[in-house]
C-alpha cells in the first residue's frame, strides 16, 4: 500500500509541479482566488494563499524551522491581507523550501493531513478498493477540495457502499468531472483537463491497480 501511495503522490506532484518528486519551492500566481483575485499558490502539491497556506506556515513555525522568525510577522496577514505582490514574503517561501528540510517535512505532513487522509476516509467510506479510484478521489481533494456533490448528481451510477459497481461509478464520475472542467467558464479550470484525461486513459488501459506506467501530463510515472 505504501508503494501505491507513493505512486499516487508522484502522479499528483506531476500534475501540480511537473515533477514526480514535487517542487517544494514551486510558487505561481493564479487569478483563482475569491472573485477571481490573484493569489499565491505554493508547495509540493500546491496550496493557496486564500486557502490553507496559513496552516502550512503555522505548522512550519511550530516545528521551529530555520526561517520561523522571518515568517512570524506574516502569520496574521496570510489569507487576510493580499501578499501576492509582496516580494519579501514570496522570496521567503521559496528560500525556506530550498534551504530548510523542516519546510519540506512540514509540507509532506501538511498535504497528508489536509488532503490525503480525508480522501482516504472518503474512499474507504464508499467501499472503494482500486488504486486508481484512490488516485481519482485524492486528486479531487487536492484540486477541488472534495469530490464535489453537484458532480455526483450528474450521473446515476452508485458506489459500492450503496450496492453499485466501483469501476462504473469511478468511470462515470471521471467523465462528469472531465466535462465540467472542459466546459467551465473559468479558462484556468479548462486548462486542467489533462488530469481527468489521464484518468480516462488509465480506465481505458485497465490500469485499476496502477501497476502499469502512468503518463501524468507528459511525466512518465513507473
Amino acid at each position: 500500500m505504501a508503494d501505491k501511495k507513493k505512486k499516487i503522490q508522484q502522479i499528483i506532484n506531476a500534475f501540480e509541479t511537473g515533477t514526480a518528486a514535487g517542487k517544494y519551492d514551486a510558487l505561481v500566481i493564479f487569478s483563482d482566488g475569491k472573485n477571481n483575485t490573484r493569489q499565491i499558490t505554493f508547495g509540493r502539491s500546491q496550496t493557496t494563499e486564500q486557502g490553507n497556506l496559513k496552516t502550512l506556515i503555522d505548522m512550519y513555525i511550530v516545528r521551529k524551522g530555520k526561517f520561523a522568525k522571518d515568517f512570524a510577522p506574516f502569520t496574521h496577514q496570510i489569507g487576510t491581507v493580499p501578499l501576492v505582490d509582496n516580494t519579501q514574503f514570496k522570496t521567503l517561501l521559496r528560500k525556506s523550501a530550498r534551504e530548510d528540510i523542516i519546510m519540506r517535512e512540514a509540507q509532506d505532513e501538511f498535504f497528508d493531513i489536509l488532503y490525503y487522509t480525508p480522501a482516504l476516509a472518503f474512499y474507504t467510506g464508499l467501499k472503494l478498493t482500486q488504486q486508481l479510484s484512490l488516485l481519482v478521489v485524492f486528486d479531487s481533494f487536492i484540486h477541488s477540495g472534495s469530490v464535489l456533490p453537484f458532480l455526483r448528481e450528474r450521473f446515476t451510477a452508485l458506489p459500492p457502499s450503496r450496492g453499485g459497481d466501483e469501476k462504473t461509478w469511478i468511470s462515470d464520475y471521471v467523465k462528469a468531472r472531465h466535462a465540467w472542467l472542459a466546459t467551465n467558464k473559468k479558462v484556468i479550470l479548462q486548462k486542467t483537463v489533462y488530469r481527468t484525461q489521464c484518468f480516462l486513459d488509465q480506465i481505458k488501459n485497465n490500469n485499476w491497480l496502477l501497476d502499469k506506467p502512468v503518463n501524468a501530463n507528459g511525466i512518465m510515472i513507473l
